[in-house]
């Protein structure tokens, strides 16, 4: 598979706690040099990593989508809370979305509230894109293929493996299982763990269409410089 299909796939991640604008900058930056699909960072840096964006479009005209994390990365904050948080975040200039289930409300079969959950935030969302994280190292089976069917029924665009803060990202079996799950327009996303040019492409030749991963464009950026990059 071509590099630059891989990268196309990628929101180049930095959600780390302690992420400064100056590191959030230098990831726009790359994002932007290496065609990424978006960035993905801490909600505080939308604005400003927005207002960056749209100065510096690629040489295509692009300008990089922002995408941030909602109820990240526990997801056991109020609904309230969340769609606030969401609302915020677009506009300030979030192009996408990824929110975090209550897990909790999963393990009691709380369905509904799930389901409501997902589709408030959605509205608030309107065009942008939502990515709907399950954090599967949680989760059976059974879950999984519960939550494959909830995200699929909400109006949401992705479902997506995992945060990354947790026991465990995304698995190629977990994304095999949404595959063969979720309805025909639920796009799927791979998160936590994506270490190499091969997992990437296991993963996306498995049905991904995004990958949530900080590893990839450093990997590219050590590569040789008769690669192309």
């Amino acid at each position: 598979m071509e590099t630059e299909k891989i990268l196309a796939a990628c929101d180049h991640t930095l959600l780390a706690p302690e992420a400064t604008w100056k590191e959030i900058r230098a990831l726009v930056d790359d994002a932007i040099r290496y065609g990424c699909a978006s960035v993905c960072i801490p909600p505080s840096f939308v604005k400003q990593a927005a207002d960056y964006a749209a100065k510096h479009p690629a040489k295509n005209g692009r300008v990089l989508p922002i995408c941030t994390v909602i109820g990240f990365p526990n997801g056991y904050c109020t609904t309230a809370v969340k769609v606030f948080e969401a609302g915020e975040a677009v506009r300030d200039g979030a192009s996408e979305i990824d929110m975090v289930i209550n897990v909790g409300w999963l393990k009691d079969k709380k369905y509904d509230a799930l389901l409501g959950e997902i589709r408030a935030i959605k509205a608030v969302c309107g065009d942008k894109i939502l990515k709907v994280i399950i954090e599967t190292c949680l989760l059976t089976d059974e879950e999984k293929i519960k939550m494959c069917e909830i995200v699929s029924e909400s109006g949401a665009d992705y479902i997506k493996t995992s945060t990354g803060f947790s026991k465990g990202g995304a698995t190629k079996e977990d994304v095999a299982l949404f595959a063969a799950h979720v309805a025909p327009h639920l796009k799927i996303k791979a998160a936590g763990g994506i270490s190499s040019l091969q997992d990437a492409e296991d993963f996306i030749n498995l049905g991904a269409m995004r990958l949530g991963t900080s590893r990839i464009v450093k990997i590219v950026k050590n590569m040789p410089e008769d690669s192309g990059y």
